[in-house]
């Protein structure tokens, strides 16, 4: 019997070192584009052929948004962090996310108790910064930007150097308020570009959602997930007609997965972000999940960060589990 139970805590150790075994993205400073880019560098040398990295697009400002491939199956599940500057903690999630799964795909083992073989199946795909415009300016790094656009910048921030709260691109659009998706029923304030909320002149303005949407049509998602922070609540309805039951079913589980509280529909919801165009042009599954605790107009504490991935470790190889029941 003491052997038997010896053998079953040895497995146990061992699953949760599988779990925490991989070491190189860290959460011990902010994560910025530099990170993100470097972090890239070295998963996709430690394991070639496991990874797929691609650009889908550029910023106004000529950064990168890159998107990365986990797995070989023809059904694809999408992860995107970072629509707004001062959300980049889901940035750090979602590469923490794809080298744990990447490790564990490469060794052919357990992540903790979920097994990597899903991936066989169903592709991951993550673009874990789609705004490294919004997240440098958030972070201070106001000299990355043209010494004209720096001021522009301080005067949609209300004249104020601190950035903590800001949320839009480097041009001062509200990316996910930009999508074709009840944009027209958006509030018009403000009407110029701003630190935050400022849907532009038209859907699709912006560059980034311009490439996010072509690259969705690329992949043609079975399900879609959208980061953000905070308030530790997952959103999954606007206007999902006969899928309901079949969308409530997939949030109820990450719900139970994460412990965050599912939202209720609000029927006078007006739409334009991600998942709401998702939902409606595609007719599948998509999720905006919260994470953190409400935090005011700042980004969450790295302090949090260790909580969180334990709350949303094993997200997406859900997700790609519960793809393989949606219908192309």
């Amino acid at each position: 019997m003491i052997k038997i139970f010896t053998c079953v805590i040895l497995f146990l150790t061992f699953q949760q070192s599988n779990v925490v075994s991989a070491k190189i993205v860290k959460a011990n400073k902010p994560y910025t584009y530099e990170m993100l880019e470097d972090d890239l560098a070295k998963i996709q040398k430690k394991y070639p052929g496991k990874v797929k990295i691609k650009s889908i697009g550029t910023t106004h400002f000529d950064r990168e948004i890159w998107a990365i491939r986990l797995g070989k199956g023809k059904k694809n599940v999408v992860l995107i962090g970072s629509h707004h500057g001062r959300e980049w903690l889901t940035s750090l999630m979602l590469m923490k996310m794809l080298e744990s799964y990447a490790a564990s795909y490469n060794e052919k083992g357990l992540f903790g108790f979920k097994s990597h073989h899903i991936l066989n199946d169903v592709s991951l795909w993550f673009v874990p910064m789609l705004n490294p415009d919004g997240v440098a300016v958030q972070q201070h790094e106001l000299q990355r930007f043209p010494p004209k656009h720096q001021e522009l910048l301080v005067k949609m921030n209300g004249g104020s150097t601190n950035f903590e709260g800001w949320k839009s691109n480097g041009l001062g659009v509200d990316l996910n308020r930009q999508y074709p998706a009840g944009w027209e029923s958006l509030n018009r304030d403000p009407t110029a570009p701003s630190n935050k909320f400022y849907k532009g002149e038209k859907p699709l303005e912006a560059k980034e959602v311009r490439s996010l949407t072509r690259f969705i049509k690329e992949i043609n998602p079975s399900i879609a997930v959208a980061y953000h922070t905070a308030g530790r609540e997952i959103f999954w309805n606007y206007k999902n007609g006969k899928y309901l039951k079949r969308d409530k079913r997939i949030a109820k589980k990450i719900s139970k997965l994460t412990g965050y509280k599912l939202a209720e529909p609000e029927k006078d919801a007006v739409g334009g972000g991600f998942t709401d165009w998702f939902i409606t042009t595609y007719h599948r599954p998509a999720l905006t999940i919260e994470i953190s605790y409400l935090v005011g107009e700042t980004n969450p504490p790295l302090s949090i960060f260790t909580k969180e991935w334990k709350r949303n470790r094993y997200v997406g190889l859900k997700l790609a589990a519960e793809a393989r029941n949606v219908p192309d």
